[in-house]
């Protein structure tokens, strides 16, 4: 099993279902202040938003500086429905996919030059983990968020995850038992 592109689905899987379940609730979940991490439910989403796509740049080639510049303007990019939220993470799902398949070593190592440290050698797998971390902390404060707003969050852990698709392991178990039937 690939590990980094488990995690990866996972993280897709994670954010379309607690925009799902903010899409149940009333519109103006999205813009309600609260007394949070983030001002609003749609800052949250923003900033994880603008974070994964500061990521894929780095993944992609563009050095730090670079795509934290270029993706500071997402942050401040508050989207007016669920739906938009759901598109564009969508899109970024695709296209870390795509990146995905063209990715032959995740071992690799990038130099990484991050402004608020300092600069490192980091493993591709290294940065695909750290984003699904990241991921998975602010959608724990999106939940904080909704019950402060009187409603239940839903569920998005990893452990739920596994029982969403049959693992890779697990399919090529079946397939080793169907083959020697």
């Amino acid at each position: 099993m690939n590990h980094p592109l488990q995690m990866l689905n996972y993280h897709t899987w994670a954010n379309q279902t607690i925009l799902g379940r903010i899409k149940e609730l009333p519109s103006s979940v999205l813009s309600q202040e609260v007394n949070s991490s983030f001002p609003t439910v749609a800052h949250a989403l923003s900033h994880i938003y603008a974070v994964d796509t500061m990521w894929y740049l780095v993944v992609t080639g563009t050095g730090m500086p670079e795509a934290l510049q270029a993706t500071i303007p997402l942050n401040k990019n508050l989207l007016h429905s669920v739906d938009e939220y759901s598109h564009l993470f969508a899109q970024l799902a695709e296209q870390y996919s795509e990146w995905f398949q063209n990715q032959s070593d995740l071992e690799q190592t990038i130099l990484l030059n991050n402004p608020f440290t300092r600069i490192r050698q980091t493993r591709l797998s290294e940065i695909v983990l750290h984003l699904v971390n990241h991921g998975t902390y602010h959608r724990g404060n999106i939940s904080t968020m909704l019950r402060q707003l009187g409603h239940a969050s839903t569920m998005n852990d990893y452990a739920l995850f596994w029982y969403q698709e049959p693992d890779d392991d697990s399919v090529l178990a079946e397939r080793r038992l169907e083959s020697s039937d």
